[in-house]
């Protein structure tokens, strides 16, 4: 397999704490479980890059926000996604260390996005694909085809890792390995059986 392909958020970083998104509704005085519910909801077409971040936040404060309590709730919500599952990481630094060619692929916002690029144990990944710079979210097959082209890889090359079933489908169906993600030691054994 040519290329190593990682899901960020519950993969190589931590689930967002539930107490991340109490945080961010007590920031800005919203109710706690609409602001939970909303933030879900509408989630994938923030993913996809269908809102911008002002329209975002307003449906999920329920009222529109201040250019003050945007630029928090954003800031909240990029920190509540970069803690590092440091298994993962560990791993994917000796995939690097081996000349391994990795690739990111995320379901996120640009801003999101933008908030990732900025972390250390990120930057050694060259090939970084976020669903809302393309216009596209998993399980939807074409950004995993996009991003195959993008490598100019065949997509028989490509072992992806997502902690979610159905993006996980979504690659298979799209001719990739795909390996439902449950903690670093069994990613490390997949690898290690994927490539005999």
């Amino acid at each position: 397999m040519t290329w190593i392909v990682f899901d960020y958020g519950g993969v190589l970083s931590l689930p967002q704490a539930e107490s991340d998104a109490d945080d961010m509704a007590l920031a800005v005085d919203a109710d706690r479980e609409a602001f939970k519910r909303i933030y879900w909801e509408r989630r994938l077409d923030f993913d996809r890059g269908d809102l911008t971040p002002l329209a975002y936040w307003s449906e999920v404060t329920g009222r529109p926000v201040t250019p003050t309590e945007l630029a928090r709730l954003v800031a909240m919500d990029v920190a509540s996604w970069a803690n590092p599952d440091e298994g993962t990481v560990a791993l994917l630094g000796e995939l690097i260390e081996d000349g391994r060619d990795v690739a990111l692929l995320s379901n996120a916002p640009a801003c999101i996005g933008d908030g990732i690029d900025e972390l250390p144990w990120i930057a050694a990944i060259g090939h970084r694909f976020y669903s809302a710079r393309m216009g596209l979210v998993k399980p939807d097959r074409k950004i995993y085809d996009e991003m195959a082209r993008a490598l100019d890889a065949d997509p028989a090359q490509i072992v992806f890792i997502d902690d979610r079933q159905e993006n996980v489908e979504g690659a298979q169906r799209a001719g990739m390995t795909g390996v439902r993600f449950t903690g670093a030691a069994a990613l490390r054994a997949a690898l290690s059986d994927i490539e005999g």
